[in-house]
């Protein structure tokens, strides 16, 4: 090992299941908690940065942002956002926060004629001039160069509405197969100009497909084969082309997927909610250490949003336990920190990572 391990080389070592000097860490949160965690460090609410500093993250994104016309428009009078992707949502409030959560589904009884007429963003549309410079601010750290999930499911149902969605991968439905297929040739698109844009200097591309619920698979193992593998697979080849590594989220049960994951050339799994179905630390670890990278893993449904301030110490020190040995682990949340997760206990979790995560 060097004497100083940077953030980056921390990473790929971690993705190429070797052991570095400690434990990547990784942060993701929603609103409130986020804005909690800047309160607490004294930084601006726009200071993002600052706080993945201070929690010593060692992952950082870079993106191209869209320059292009507003494809479509917000209902105001609803009180509904639509992003240029034609999705609409509403702010629904509740006792710790609030959601931008999904609705109207305004492709749900769409035609393929109507499906292929739908406006959405071009990958010429998107600003790639900053992408190398990003990269080059972002030099010490762990770079993501992806321009989306993917996402067939979610991306899907929240165009066409989750029933939908289900009922066209299990018909074939020629609408519902078409909008996931522009969806992700856009993505792939620009995720292919900003990995040229980047000469070399992302590390990783960051997909994800939530495959399950918590207790067991969202969809067959037939159908994940036939629609949803061949489609990722062209992310996986063009990671391959520019040598960088894939990870790929997946919410609830997904273990049941792992073996064609690394089949495919997946590296790295991430959420890995410990609560659903064959998803438990032990297992995954047992099952697919050093043939998969593991990320997350630390419930966002558990001790951090209700428990003690040593409860949550205690509780990622037996993940860290578990997970580290021989590397192959990045400490992060199960998805997004909740709002309901005091801030103390997040400041423990963290301070649990960097204290407990060294080798």
């Amino acid at each position: 090992m060097p004497e100083k391990t940077t953030c980056k080389e921390r990473v790929l070592m971690t993705f190429s299941n070797q052991q570095p000097d400690r434990v990547p860490i990784n942060y993701l949160a929603n609103p409130g908690i986020d804005r909690r965690l800047k309160e607490h460090f004294g930084l601006r609410h726009d200071d993002g940065e600052g706080l993945l500093k201070a929690l010593s993250v060692d992952f950082r994104s870079v993106g191209a942002p869209y320059r292009g016309p507003r494809l479509h428009q917000d209902i105001p009078e609803r009180g509904v956002k639509v992003d240029n992707w034609g999705i609409h949502r509403r702010w629904i409030e509740h006792e710790t926060g609030g959601y931008w959560c999904y609705c109207d589904f305004p492709l749900q009884n769409a035609t393929e004629e109507e499906v292929a007429a739908w406006p959405m963003p071009s990958p010429d549309d998107f600003d790639y001039s900053g992408v190398f410079e990003a990269c080059n601010r972002y030099e010490p750290y762990a770079i993501n160069g992806s321009a989306g999930y993917g996402d067939i499911i979610n991306g899907n149902g929240m165009l066409r509405g989750m029933e939908q969605t289900l009922i066209d991968l299990i018909t074939d439905d020629p609408a519902g197969l078409l909008l996931a297929d522009r969806r992700m040739e856009i993505q792939i698109e620009i995720t292919h100009r900003i990995l040229e844009a980047s000469k070399g200097k992302v590390d990783f591309i960051w997909l994800g497909e939530d495959l399950g619920t918590q207790i067991g698979p969202m969809i067959s193992m037939d159908l994940f084969r036939r629609h949803i593998r061949p489609r990722y697979l062209r992310f996986c080849d063009l990671a391959k082309a520019y040598d960088v590594f894939v990870m790929m989220h997946s919410c609830g049960s997904s273990s049941w997927a792992y073996e064609d994951f690394i089949d495919m050339g997946i590296h790295v799994v991430d959420t890995l909610q410990p609560e659903a179905k064959d998803m438990a630390p032990e297992y995954l670890k047992r099952t697919f250490g050093g043939r998969l990278a593991f990320h997350g893993c630390i419930s966002t449904a558990g001790p951090v949003a209700y428990g003690t301030v040593e409860e949550v110490v205690i509780y990622c020190k037996r993940i860290l336990e578990i997970m580290m040995p021989g590397g192959g682990y990045c400490f992060a949340p199960t998805h997004r920190l909740q709002d309901n997760s005091p801030t103390e206990n997040v400041l423990a979790m963290y301070e649990t990572a960097k204290k407990y995560g060294v080798y």
